[in-house]
């Protein structure tokens, strides 16, 4: 991959994918993460002399109630807020208003381009790489730069289409996600999986499994697990069609797989043999948490994905939280990877050495699958 420091931009016009899908609720804008994490690459590039135009999607757009739903005008006008430059937000994704936009666009000043999914209603020309729309967008800029980690495994006319007509380089948020994922994947770790559902996981174990010294099962995931082995699990729901899948998993790698030991049920704790039909089971256990910090104590690196528990119920977020301060606390290099760790980190306000912005290509990543997109910044 190039980086953006590779190439010139003085007084050329740049197209920067970014990864302004951020969610909005009541007209405000909940979490600018996102938006914060572009501005490394954004400020750079207003730095160097370039003239800036900005491609984001927003949510998913099926219908023309969609369309007015999900504009980038607020998202415009707080990125004014944080940036010490003008910018201009162009209420359409094509046309003589965007053109003579970006035309008088100067050094310095930035454009925002309507939501690029509007061009998937009526017909899906974003998300099937339409190559009129990809040329048409890249006829509007002299180099590309894709800052928007989170869509890199899709091939849509925004990512992969415009990187087929201009040279393209990496962003920064782009080059660390890159740095560090591949550190999650080529270095010895503790992996800890949690979250809902064991089919989200086996690509990500299987790619992994040789670089792990440790694997620690939470979440409704490990009740597959723990049903292979034999044991009952209440209430909870397994994946019936990967019990063969757990089954050989653990016993080709007992060494490494812990699973809990006891839980946190609505009724309170209950030790794994003792769970009778009727527990609904909810977080790990004491012992659980303890045996877990035990497992990590000596890691110099951990890769999370999946909450360990229900965290958003506070009587089961306890798991979570017991695990991420012991982390914090020990200085234990961590990169949580996945959407819902990284809400749980937010929400219970603890600091990691890295979050992933990815959600599902963050998975897809750890799975060694191949992004095009990413093989296309070469310069």
């Amino acid at each position: 991959m190039e980086s953006i420091k590779k190439c010139d931009v003085n007084g050329k016009k740049v197209i920067v994918r970014v990864d302004f899908n951020v969610p909005i609720e009541d007209g405000k804008i909940v979490d600018d993460t996102r938006i914060v994490s572009s501005l490394k690459t954004i400020n750079y590039l207003l730095e160097h002399g370039a003239k800036i135009i900005l491609l984001s999607h927003l949510g998913r757009v099926k219908s023309k109630e969609d369309k007015e739903k999900y504009s980038l005008e607020i998202v415009a006008k707080h990125l004014s807020s944080l940036v010490n430059a003008p910018v201009y937000f162009v209420p359409q994704t094509r046309g003589d208003i965007l053109e003579k936009t970006v035309e008088n666009l100067e050094v310095g000043e930035i454009v925002l381009v309507e939501n690029t999914r509007f061009e998937d209603y009526p017909k899906s020309l974003e998300s099937s790489c339409d190559e009129a729309l990809s040329k048409y967008w890249a006829s509007l800029g002299d180099i590309y730069v894709f800052d928007a980690f989170g869509t890199s495994h899709r091939c849509h006319a925004s990512t992969y289409g415009i990187s087929k007509y201009l040279k393209s380089y990496a962003g920064f948020l782009v080059e660390n996600e890159v740095t560090m994922l591949n550190k999650a994947i080529h270095q010895r770790k503790t992996m800890i999986l949690g979250g809902s559902k064991v089919d989200d996981k086996i690509g990500v174990i299987d790619n992994l499994i040789n670089t792990c010294d440790k694997i620690l099962l939470g979440g409704a995931m490990c009740f597959t697990f723990l049903k292979a082995k034999g044991y009952n699990v209440g209430k909870n729901d397994i994946t019936e069609d990967k019990i063969e899948y757990a089954k050989n998993l653990l016993q080709s790698h007992s060494n490494k797989i812990i699973l809990p030991v006891d839980f946190m049920s609505e009724n309170g704790v209950v030790e794994l043999e003792n769970i009778s039909d009727n527990d609904v089971l909810c977080d790990i256990g004491p012992k659980t948490i303890a045996r877990y910090k035990e497992a990590i104590f000596d890691s110099n690196l951990v890769l999370w994905n999946g909450p360990l528990g229900k965290y958003e119920d506070e009587r089961f977020a306890n798991g979570t939280k017991s695990l991420m301060t012991y982390l914090y606390n020990q200085s234990i290099v961590t990169i949580l990877a996945g959407g819902d760790i990284v809400a749980c980190s937010k929400k219970l306000g603890i600091k990691f050495t890295f979050v992933s912005t990815g959600g599902g290509a963050t998975l897809e990543y750890l799975e060694g699958k191949r992004f095009k997109t990413l093989e296309r910044l070469q310069g």
